[in-house]
Order: structure tokens, then sequence, then C-alpha cells
């Protein structure tokens, strides 16, 4: 059965196999076909033939599209003001869905899933359009943002919009909008504003079985909660991230991200931390929807089969079991048969069972029997950049965008599991190289801490930008809202906090004193940073001794380079090509610390990637001899292990640079399956 789902998934046109328990298919399993080459935009494109006219109708579609990004100084000025999302964002949003001709009767139309969360949420996206792909629906998945090209956000049937299909609906949104805008003092939605629109209209074109709408900030005010009706929402793994913009707890940002739950309209939450899961049941239940908790995946009956999902890591498993159960749910009011019993007497028991505003509890969901198409649609999913695994050469890269201190944790302990069961079938050392990078109103500080457990041997710190070499971006990359500059300062400032890390690390473990408490750990990280800032100007010796001592430490036995701006092509950790910063302990006589890693700024992805393979890869440039030399170890060792995570931008450039064609990959081919 599960050979036969297989081959029904990558041919795509599917229909369903199940029937016997499903229940009959919508008649609209089968993709429409998509608009021809013949269809006029309003572009000023050059007359070619083929592939050549929608590579340029796409490139014209993206330029135009980036003109809708905020800006670096709207930004600035938005950051200062301290502005947030508010109640006005979702009238605003609704008249740009008018002037685009789309209606929210017309959005009520699409039966929809409706997915926020801190992380995780595109993950369980991704299992709900496997799973009911697998089943023989006929799938529309919107998601944020984009690894490699911007269509990617807006998927038919697991695969993302063609080339020439983007750009024909793109020009049709965005010429409706552009023609109304001077009734409206000539304003236009913002990038992610336009796609969500995009999005809309596509799935309605489209006539898509099932609408998968990732949130893409907060919930509450985000454009995608214009949808009234969803057939069910789900809410995945909470914690802190855009605190500017949500609020600095759990509770301010739960109340945001169970802003989607609608009266009436069945709703699941994975297992949150208490104050998170607090807020979740408050809003659930302010807003009338009744709400479960999903259970362990562990509770679900296999069939006997192994429990095998398409994504790695731990975390995955509650990403896996919250898809399951708004798969289910969807079935459930859609086709009427996967469960014994009347789907609307089940749907009148949760609502009669869960609307009670007194009850400060929520109850479990029922784990239940897996259907084939349901372990097929888990074992085959496919979601690129998180805890993915590429081997090319004698390097293995491990990539997962990663981006808060939770989501960090749950990499580090998925990094360390795979990387050390990679080593037991290496015969000679194997180094690990770290690649970082951190975006938007994210303390590094707090994403750093758990990755220095990793024992990285070296650590490449870069922008989000795949190659400074041609002089130009991709425009599907470009981002308007910093600067290259900002950026470079940013990652300089990561390799700094990264190298406090390590002189904290090196302190306290050598140390018999207790941990440090909260505030003299922050006086440590601060005075470490002003330490090594004022040994790279070259003149701040006495300073530096004495901020040094202050924690029990001494000055460095080998000089700092000088970092004033951006003196060099690449600038990192020593002037020496081979030697790294040592730091001796006062008061232990012989005892000395050395900085295990040794840690360098990039202009760019290329650079970082091609000195942490250390021509190890041979579809990788050798290292620029411009820039410090890898660490000896990494240069001698049998094969190489570079952990990627902090940003799914910095995710995306490097997939770009590795392999684009990763990026739009559908699903697996090689699902172990008996």
């Amino acid at each position: 059965m599960l050979q036969v789902l297989g081959r029904m998934m990558r041919n795509r046109t599917i229909t369903s196999k199940c029937t016997e328990t499903l229940g009959a298919t919508s008649s609209s399993t089968r993709l429409t076909p998509g608009p021809t080459s013949k269809q006029q935009h309003t572009i000023a494109a050059p007359v070619m033939a083929g592939d050549t006219v929608s590579k340029a109708n796409y490139e014209e579609s993206v330029r135009v599209l980036n003109t809708l990004q905020t800006n670096a100084a709207v930004l600035e000025r938005i950051r200062k003001e301290k502005k947030r999302v508010n109640e006005n964002s979702l009238p605003e949003f609704q008249e740009f869905l008018e002037r685009a001709g789309i209606t929210l009767e017309d959005i009520d139309g699409l039966s929809v899933i409706h997915v926020s969360g801190t992380k995780g949420k595109g993950s369980v996206c991704a299992f709900c359009e496997s799973i009911l792909r697998a089943n023989g629906f006929k799938t529309g998945f919107y998601s944020s943002p984009h690894l490699v090209e911007v269509r990617e956000r807006i998927r038919i049937n697991g695969i993302p919009l063609s080339r020439e299909d983007f750009s024909h609906y793109f020009f049709k949104v965005y010429n409706q909008l552009e023609s109304s805008k001077h009734h409206y003092n000539d304003i236009m939605p913002a990038y992610f504003r336009f796609l969500t629109i995009m999005a809309f209209h596509v799935f309605i074109q489209e006539k898509v079985d099932v609408a998968i709408i990732e949130v893409g900030i907060g919930g509450a005010y985000d454009s995608t909660n214009v949808v009234q009706c969803p057939v069910v929402t789900g809410i995945s793994s909470l914690g802190m991230d855009h605190t500017s913009i949500l609020g600095n707890s759990l509770d301010k940002i739960a109340w945001h991200k169970a802003g989607i739950c609608k009266p009436g309209r069945p709703a699941f939450t994975v297992p949150q931390p208490e104050e998170a899961m607090a807020s979740v049941i408050r809003r659930a239940k302010e807003l009338q929807a009744p709400i479960e908790v999903t259970p362990m995946l562990e509770d679900y009956d296999w069939q006997g089969r192994p429990m095998e999902l398409g994504l790695a890591g731990e975390h995955q498993k509650l990403n896996a079991s919250l898809a399951i159960q708004l798969c289910r749910t969807w079935i459930e009011e859609h086709k009427a048969a996967l469960t014994e019993g009347p789907p609307e007497t089940k749907k009148q028991k949760r609502l009669n069972g869960y609307m009670d505003p007194a009850d400060p509890s929520v109850r479990p969901a029922p784990a239940f029997r897996l259907i084939d198409t349901f372990i097929y649609g888990l074992r085959s999913c496919y979601w690129a950049g998180r805890n993915q695994t590429i081997s090319r050469g004698r390097v293995t890269y491990f990539l997962d965008g990663a981006h808060t201190p939770r989501s960090i944790q749950a990499c580090v302990n998925w990094f360390k599991e795979v990387a050390e069961e990679e080593a037991k079938t290496i015969k000679g050392p194997v180094a690990r190289v770290l690649v970082f990078n951190a975006t938007g109103d994210r303390d590094e500080k707090t994403l750093l801490t758990d990755l220095i457990s990793c024992k990285f041997d070296g650590a490449a710190f870069c922008p989000n930008i795949a190659s400074v070499f041609n002089g130009k971006t991709s425009a599907d990359q470009t981002n308007l809202m910093t600067t290259s500059e900002k950026q470079l300062a940013r990652c300089e400032k990561h390799r700094k906090s990264w190298q406090a890390l390590e002189l904290e690390a090196g302190a306290v473990s050598q140390q018999p004193s207790p941990k440090p408490s909260t505030s003299s750990r922050t006086e440590f990280l601060q005075d470490s940073v002003r330490a090594l800032e004022a040994l790279s100007q070259g003149d701040g010796q006495t300073d530096a001794s004495r901020l040094l001592k202050a924690h029990g430490l001494n000055m460095p036995t080998t000089n700092v380079p000088k970092m004033d701006g951006l003196p060099y092509y690449n600038y990192g950790a020593s002037n020496d090509r081979d030697s790294n910063t040592t730091i001796s302990h006062s008061g232990d006589g012989d005892a000395t610390h050395i900085l295990k890693t040794k840690a360098v700024t990039f202009q760019c992805i290329t650079d970082a990637l091609q000195w942490a393979a250390c021509a190890k890869d041979p579809q990788l440039g050798s290292p620029s001899l411009e820039v410090p030399s890898p660490p000896e170890f990494v240069r001698d060792a049998k094969h190489i292990q570079v952990l990627v995570t902090g940003s799914l931008h910095l995710i995306g450039g490097v997939i770009k640079v590795l392999n684009p064609d990763l990026a739009t990959k559908d699903d697996c081919n090689d699902i172990h399956i008996w």
C-alpha cells in the first residue's frame, strides 16, 4: 500500500486510494492547468521564447515585488517610535484585499488550516501538506520566509509555483492594486502583505481542496488572520521571539499566537511552558474556541511499523503530532468517515465540552490508529533547511534555521546526536566548524550560549549574503531592510560575543567557586567584550588587563588584530594565520585556558563555507589566501562537520551556494517503506 502511495505522491496526479476509509474524494483533486505563456502581463520584458521569457518575467516580478519592501531608514524610525502591530492592521489589510478584487466571502470559501507558533509552525504546515496530499487532496501551502526563491512561499500540491505561474499571478494582483492606488494616497501593501494577498488569490483560482496557512509574525494582527472561519487552527511551540513587536513575556507572545482561534472552531496546541499555556487557554476561551493539547507521537498506533518522520530532530515529534490532529480534524469535517460516528456529533461534543470560560484546564486530544496515508505523509515530508544533512566529499553540512533560544537548544541536541553517530563511522580525526548569523532584535548571546557545548574547532560569522564576487545579489534574496555595513558590524559583534562566552566558559570551568549570578555573568560578558575591543585597537593593553584581572584572568599571550572599521577583506581572530588567542588564569600556577575556537568574520556565505570546508568539499573552492587560515586541526582532519544555524535566511544563502534545487525539492524518494 505504501509503495503505491509513494508512486502517486511523486506523480502528483493523485486520486485517493483510501475511499473505503475516507469516503469519496473531491472532484478537484487534480491540478488545474496554469496560465500559458500566451497570457499577457503588464510588464516590460524583452521578446524571447520559451524558458527565457519565463525567466525574464519572473525576475521582473521579483524586482517589482522588492519595491514593496520596507527600507532600512523607515524600519529604524519605526523601531525608535516603538510601534507595534495593532488592531488597525486587519482593517487595513482587508482594504488591500478589496482593491485586489478579493472579498472576505471569497476567503471564507477556502477550507483553511491556520497555524501559528514561535518555532515549528512551518514544519507543522509541511507535515499537514504532505499528509493531506497523501490522502488525495489538492493542497495549497503558504509559508515564509523563502530560502532561495520567493516562489517557494506559495505551493500547489507541495510544489512551488513555477516561475511562469508566479509572474502571471503576481502581475494579475499587482496591476489590480497599482491601478487603484491613486484613490488611496498612492499606498501599496508591504512585501508580506502583498504575498499574502497573492497566496489567497492563487488558492482561489487554483480551487485547492485545502489551504494550509502559516502565520507570519504573531497571529492576532497578522495579515493571515483575515481568515474568519478556518476549519481548524494549531499553535506550535512558543518561546521568546520578535519581542519588540509582540511583547517581552511569554504571556504577551502567547496572547498574539492564540489570537488565530475562532469562535466554535476547533484548535490544538502542543504542550507549552506553564506561562504560555495559561495564556493560550485563557485567550482561546475568550475567543470561544474549543482547544485541546496534542498527545505524544509515541501514543499513536503505528500499526506495528517504525515511528519514522521525514524531518529529523526529536522536537519534530511535537510538530508531527500537531499536524496529525489538524489533518484528522480537517478530514473529519470534509469527508465525514475517517473515524467511527457522525463527525457533526463529534464536533458538537467538542464544542459543548470546551466552551466553559470558568474551566482553567485544557483537555488532551486523543491518540488514534494511523492509517497508511498518514504514515506515508509523515515519512515523505520534506522541508528544506530544518534539521537537514548534506554530505559532499569529506564535509557534512548540518543545516537548521533555529533562531530562538529554545530552537537552538533543540538544534544543539540534534547536531550532537547525528554528528557523534557520523563520527563513529569515520576513521580519523573529525573537526567541527560553526557558521552562524542572527538577525532582527534577537540577542546573539542567548543563541550562542548553548552552541559553546558543541566544542567547535572553528567559528565563522557572516551576513546573509551568498556571494560578493559577481557584484550583485539575487533579486530573490535582496534585503532592503538593512545595509551591508550594518550586517557586517553585527557579524563582528557576534564574533566578539562568541569569544566572550568562551572566556566565561573557561573561567567558570577552572574556578571552584559557584556559578556566577545572572548579574555577575552579564558583567563578565560585557567586560570580556570590552577587553577584546580594547585589544583590537592596538593601544588598549592597560584597559584590557584591568577588565580581565577583575575576573581573575591575565592578558592574552598573543596579539589581537586591529579592527576599527573593516580594514581587511575579511577579518578575524589573529594576524598570525595559525595562532589562537591564549589567556592564562591567574592564581592557578600553570593553569591556562586557550580559546578553543578560531573565530573569523567574513563578508559573505561563500567565503565562510570555503574557510569551514577547508578544501575538503570538491565542489567548493579553497579558502582565500587573504583571510586567516583555518585552524590546523581542521586542515588536518579526515572529515569536517559544519553546523549552519541562527537564521533561516542564512540557511537559504547556504543552500543557494551548495545546491539551490534543494529548496524546491518537493518530496523524498528514498523513504523506507515496508
